[in-house]
């Protein structure tokens, strides 16, 4: 088995003891957005996965959407990524 050459880590530990791996990761392909697939990414960010640069690029999202999903999740939890929770939680 061959390894393709990355930038950046392979693998991150998270602080439940689990391990990430970009295999855990959302196909570069999706296109629809369900929570699970959003904080997927989020985590990948925020534990160093994933920089913010290549996630935007790898799944085709702004700045600004990338930031929302990290927001969302840093004051109201996972739940909050959810298409029916976002009026709830939205910031007026």
């Amino acid at each position: 088995m061959y390894l393709r050459k990355i930038d950046g880590p392979r693998s991150v530990k998270l602080p439940d003891g689990t391990m990430m791996t970009r295999a855990d990761l959302p196909a570069p392909e999706t296109r629809r957005w369900v929570a699970s697939r959003k904080a997927l990414v989020v985590r990948a960010v925020v534990y160093g996965l994933l920089s913010r640069d290549e996630a935007q690029d790898v799944y085709g999202l702004s700045g600004d959407e990338l930031t929302e999903w990290e927001s969302a999740v840093r004051d109201h939890g996972e739940v909050a990524l959810k298409a029916t929770s976002l009026q709830k939680y939205r910031q007026l």
